[in-house]
């Protein structure tokens, strides 16, 4: 939150298929009934796609450390406007309508030393999203030195509040992401292994944090490295290319690994190919994500038309606005 080779990778899936993002109520939206694709015109000409947008941040405002509170009220101008937009979802799928997304996933995850949230968090965005399910996936978290029954905890994510995927934030949660290895942290392996049988995707921050308390030393993404070869059916959502220190590293783990997919939230579109100058090797790896409303996110639309002006293929634009998030989340 905030910025300071092609190869096939596994669909997650619980069942065969896709992840479902449709809650079992079978709840009808209320703002509307289907997905239509979005057109745009840009330098590169007229493109169609289902846009989703898989790194929006929704938290519980409430909750913030004081430090964090300032940071976010300091470097955020319009807070007030965005907390207004995060407290109905309603409000926010018009939002997501007017910045051209289809579908969102929504980011929380328990980081209480650094952030100030605890596992409520998950209620919060799995009540949330439970608005338009088949337009909002959340995305839920189980701490590892908080959890007694890892299993459990991470089976009820996908149970009780239906999330779409995992997070785990090791700056922020003050762990590697491979702190299991040595044996110190044995529960991260049980919370691993669970998502790996579910099909439930883990996103994972990678790169430097701006908020206090956090250790951006965590943040070194050449610990997928154990993660990806330990889980190999484990869809691994590498979230920011570990901007901007590891970017290099990062590179080398999307070639070198089938199930790590890349979330471009937070490397602003202008830095995108000084800092994945290949990026067209791994266009089908790549995932759009705003990492909106987080501090130097400028808006979810400007996200999108900066992506759309580089000078990339139609095809790959048209992969990591959507097509390659479609084969994660149906």
């Amino acid at each position: 939150m905030g910025r300071s080779r092609r190869r096939s990778w596994p669909s997650a899936t619980r069942t065969p298929g896709k992840v479902s993002c449709s809650t079992r109520m079978d709840r009808p939206a209320r703002r509307r009934t289907g997905i239509t694709t979005r057109s745009f015109v840009g330098s590169l000409g007229r493109f169609e796609t289902m846009i989703t947008d898989v790194h929006v941040h929704l938290e519980p405002y409430e909750a913030f450390r004081p430090a964090v509170r300032k940071v976010m009220f300091d470097r955020i101008p319009d807070i007030e406007r965005v907390r207004g937009l995060l407290s109905d979802p309603r409000r926010l799928l018009a939002h997501l309508d007017s910045a051209g997304v289809d579908r969102a996933c929504l980011i929380n995850y328990v980081a209480p030393e650094v952030m100030g949230f605890t596992e409520d968090a998950n209620r919060y965005v799995g009540e949330f999203a439970r608005e338009d399910r088949k337009r909002l996936i959340p995305f839920g978290s189980v701490h590892p030195r908080r959890t007694k029954n890892p299993k459990r905890d991470v089976e009820q994510l996908a149970s009780k509040w239906e999330m779409g995927g995992m997070k785990i934030h090791p700056p922020h949660q003050l762990f590697a992401a491979n702190a299991y290895a040595d044996g110190k942290l044995p529960a991260l392996r049980r919370i691993y292994q669970t998502a790996e049988r579910l099909r439930m995707p883990v996103m994972i921050h990678t790169g430097t944090s701006i908020f206090p308390g956090a250790r951006s030393k965590y943040g070194d993404p050449m610990a997928i490295d154990d993660v990806a070869q330990d889980f190999p059916d484990l869809t691994i959502i590498m979230a920011h290319g570990g901007r901007p220190l590891w970017c290099d590293t990062a590179f080398y783990l999307l070639r070198r690994h089938a199930n790590v997919l890349l979330d471009i939230s937070s490397i602003p579109p202008r830095r995108l190919l000084e800092w994945f100058p290949r990026l067209e090797e791994i266009s089908d790896k790549v995932l759009f994500g705003s990492d909106w409303p987080g501090p130097g996110i400028p808006g979810i639309r400007e996200e999108i038309e900066g992506l759309r002006d580089l000078p990339l293929k139609a095809a790959t634009i048209e992969r990591i606005l959507g097509q390659n998030a479609a084969k994660l989340f149906r």
